[in-house]
């Protein structure tokens, strides 16, 4: 064996084992990464939820309901959320139709199977319907706890992007979440750690 070629052989074997223990100081990193956070401004959340509108419903097989513009908003310091959007009310026999606005509020729920955040426990603050007659308001008011179900259960607030949940070359896990009075903050766990629980 030449010199050359043992010196080749010796390089070939140093870049190997650089390659090794590179490998096995990535992977060490990655386990000595913990929980990290991540924040969604009210700004994003605004205009994620403003893509999802309007939002159409038929109420009680009789009213044409639709949601538009809506706002989102924390409230206080107690991990809700409140959302509200303008109300356009149609009986579908009539050609006439109301305006009104609906306000509810609920606490908030990662869902790891669809990859969103939804409002869960929501409650009805507020449904106003403008030049209605009381009986017709009633009947549409018995509904609007229905109306607030289906858009909590179908229209989530967030749905997380890939990146989101990768860092350092780590698949995260959302396991929490709270609010400040300007965003959501996401808590996050390597994905391994939640797995060995």
């Amino acid at each position: 064996m030449t010199y050359t070629t043992y010196r080749r052989r010796m390089l070939g074997i140093a870049a190997a084992a650089a390659a090794v223990a590179a490998a096995g100081l990535l992977a060490s990193c990655a386990g000595l990464i913990g929980p990290r956070q991540f924040e969604v401004p009210l700004e994003r959340l605004q205009k994620n939820l403003g893509q999802r509108f309007p939002v159409n419903h038929r109420v009680l097989g009789v009213f044409d309901v639709q949601l538009s513009n809506p706002q989102v908003s924390t409230v206080g310091q107690n991990d809700r959320v409140a959302l509200s959007a303008e109300l356009t009310v149609s009986p579908m026999l009539m050609r006439q139709s109301w305006r009104g606005s609906l306000a509810l509020s609920g606490r908030l729920v990662v869902d790891n199977v669809r990859n969103a955040v939804f409002l869960a426990d929501a409650q009805v603050d507020r449904f106003a319907i403008d030049g209605m007659g009381e009986s017709q308001q009633h009947q549409i008011a018995g509904a609007a706890n229905l109306l607030a179900d289906k858009l909590i259960r179908d229209v989530p607030l967030y749905s997380f992007k890939p990146e989101d949940l990768r860092y350092a070359g780590v698949q995260f896990v959302p396991t929490g979440i709270r609010t400040t009075p300007s965003a959501l903050v996401i808590m996050l766990e390597p994905a391994t750690q939640t797995a060995q629980r």
